[in-house]
């Protein structure tokens, strides 16, 4: 099961950064190979915000839709997102958010497992350069949005 952790020093607000990964519908806008989002309920809590959504991934023959669950918890700046259905197997991961003066560190951990075991080879192979091509997107959406 592939999973990895990526960290990055961002130059806007946590704040925006937040609102920015929580905005699950504009994804297809820079994540590569999302080819849709949407948010099905969004229940505020107060200090907990829960979001249960679908994103549509592909790339070439492959096209799936799955469906998450996150978890916002606004005390600790943290988003944490499971599968409740579609192509994965296992899915888990976690944003953390850190404000450094005029900079935000996020800290992104993920950890997954497609349930089509030829699939799931394939994505293995290719999974560094997916994650960072993803964390880069974030990162220059951040920059288009808050500079």
């Amino acid at each position: 099961m592939p999973s990895a952790s990526i960290k990055k020093k961002i130059s806007c607000s946590k704040k925006n950064l937040i609102e920015m990964v929580l905005d699950i519908e504009k994804y297809p806008e820079f994540v590569p190979w999302c080819l849709d989002g949407k948010i099905n309920d969004k229940i505020d809590k107060g200090e907990v915000i829960e979001i249960k959504a679908d994103l549509t991934i592909g790339k070439s023959f492959f096209r799936d839709t799955y469906k998450s669950f996150i978890i916002y918890k606004k005390l600790e700046d943290s988003i944490h997102v499971t599968n409740i259905d579609g192509p994965l197997k296992h899915l888990e991961n976690k944003w953390f958010f850190r404000q450094d003066g005029d900079t935000s560190e996020v800290e992104f951990h993920v950890d997954f497992e497609l349930k089509n075991k030829i699939l799931n080879i394939l994505m293995i192979k290719s999974f560094d350069l997916g994650l960072k091509k993803i964390a880069d997107a974030f990162e220059k959406r951040a920059n288009d949005l808050f500079h």
